[in-house]
């Protein structure tokens, strides 16, 4: 494996060196489970699941990615809707699993929730306050920044932008504004453990923390998330992490995705842009989301636009035209190796795209049908490493979104083809052009070919 990615705490690309030969483990950070995930949460997941299959294919990985289910957003979105804290993170978690299933996401080797390691969590701050680098007041323990000299490095902050940047409470019980809670008290109706330092509930930094140490260890390959969680949370899980472990453990490499606007807009709830994943699944198939999401380079800004998403069903629908046909036998081993060069360098997900369609350009100039059978297995097993190709070529051209469900249906489909192969049988051109037309006009395009008639929406 020569894979190269750019590393946020050294600020450069380099060359992936994994602590233990044939082996890689990584932790992403998974979702808070309030409410359904929107587009900008899903990019990271959709990344890192790319990043996963290429790993995949040169060594065992061990890829975690948890879930967050003890947390203020939670407490605060379960009283507003009256629901149990249980119902809630269930049916949320429920969602997620929903959405990144559609999105053609892999499952991690591991999907810790924060509930089920609150002992190490306890375990990891009292040792954090032994060594000094935390400590308690007034029910809470706090993590102390100035005892880490080093403190700050992941986003090269100064002091006043960290403290700016986290926008910290200013309580009179800490002992300097940027320290931050790894403990806080939890009144009865408040979700709590049993501590030594009284009844609370665990920071969300600290959370990581513990969980990437029980399934990594204290020192792994590969830390990952979006731009916006450099600072605070993953300066923080850096701090937490060295202090209880010592210098030099914790992610020897940080992978970030920038961030994700709406029509040049940032999105929010109050400017009406908010897009969830479900609600795009409602119009798009998850495969025409994926394109999207990993249709620019993951470090630069991308802008989620209705053009965009259009453009991305046009480029999917011409690489599954070229598939139409193909007789898959499996062979894993076709992938182009200019893909798998495009994505060792920084995981350049726009130039494999490109390439795919340098293949489909290839299959349509092919002179044999050997040739041609063989750049179709390419083909697919090229964008499968993109998670792409999930469908035989027929299904994605007969997938019809929620969005469309008064639409024709497939059965009212091949009749209408039907009756148009008999008019062009009885030389009633009129009638087959004027059946042809009523198809298009509800997004059905029809190609006649040697072997009949094709149709897509």
């Amino acid at each position: 494996m020569a894979l190269h990615i750019y590393n946020t705490l050294h600020h450069k690309k380099e060359l992936i060196e994994p602590l233990k030969e044939g082996h890689f483990g990584m932790y992403v950070c998974g979702p808070t489970v309030y409410d359904r995930v929107h587009i900008g949460n899903a990019r990271p997941y959709v990344i890192f699941d790319i990043l996963y299959r290429l790993l995949k294919r040169s060594c065992k990985v061990l890829y975690v990615r948890n879930l967050t289910d003890v947390d203020d957003k939670i407490n605060k979105r379960a009283r507003e809707i009256g629901s149990s804290i249980h119902d809630l993170t269930v049916q949320t978690i429920g969602w997620f699993h929903e959405d990144m299933q559609a999105l053609g996401l892999l499952e991690p080797s591991h999907e810790p929730r924060a509930t089920q390691h609150v002992p190490e969590m306890i375990a990891m701050i009292q040792n954090l306050i032994d060594k000094g680098h935390a400590y308690t007041a007034e029910g809470h323990v706090l993590y102390s920044v100035d005892s880490l000299r080093e403190y700050g490095c992941l986003s090269r902050h100064n002091r006043d932008e960290l403290i700016a940047g986290a926008r910290v409470e200013i309580a009179p019980y800490k002992r300097d504004p940027a320290d931050f809670v790894l403990w806080k008290p939890s009144d009865s109706e408040t979700p709590g453990w049993k501590s030594p330092w009284g009844f609370g509930r665990p920071g969300w930094h600290i959370e990581c923390s513990a969980m990437s140490c029980r399934y990594l260890g204290p020192t792994f390959d590969l830390h990952g998330g979006g731009q916006d969680l450099v600072f605070p949370h993953h300066e923080n899980e850096l701090a937490q992490s060295t202090g209880a472990h010592g210098p030099h453990t914790f992610a020897r490499y940080w992978m970030h995705n920038g961030m994700l606007t709406v029509n040049g807009e940032k999105m929010s709830k109050s400017l009406g842009n908010f897009v969830t994943v479900r609600e795009a699944l409602q119009k798009f198939h998850g495969e025409t989301i994926r394109y999207i999401l990993i249709s620019s380079h993951y470090r630069q800004q991308l802008d989620w636009t209705d053009e965009g998403l259009s453009q991305s069903k046009s480029s999917l629908d011409r690489l599954y035209i070229c598939l139409r046909g193909l007789v898959d036998d499996g062979h894993e081993n076709a992938v182009d190796p200019k893909i798998l060069e495009a994505l060792e360098d920084d995981l350049n997900t726009p130039l494999a795209l490109s390439r795919l369609h340098e293949i489909a350009t290839s299959i349509n100039k092919a002179k044999s049908s050997k040739s041609r059978m063989q750049l179709m297995q390419i083909l697919k097993a090229s964008g499968q490493i993109l998670g792409l190709f999930g469908l035989a070529a027929e299904d994605w051209f007969t997938w019809r979104s929620a969005a469309a469900a008064d639409s024709l249906n497939d059965e009212d489909i091949k009749s209408l083809i039907a009756e148009r192969i008999q008019a062009r049988v009885n030389k009633d051109f009129s009638a087959a052009d004027l059946i042809r037309d009523k198809l298009l006009a509800q997004g059905i395009h029809l190609e006649d070919t040697p072997n009949g008639t094709l149709w897509r929406r």
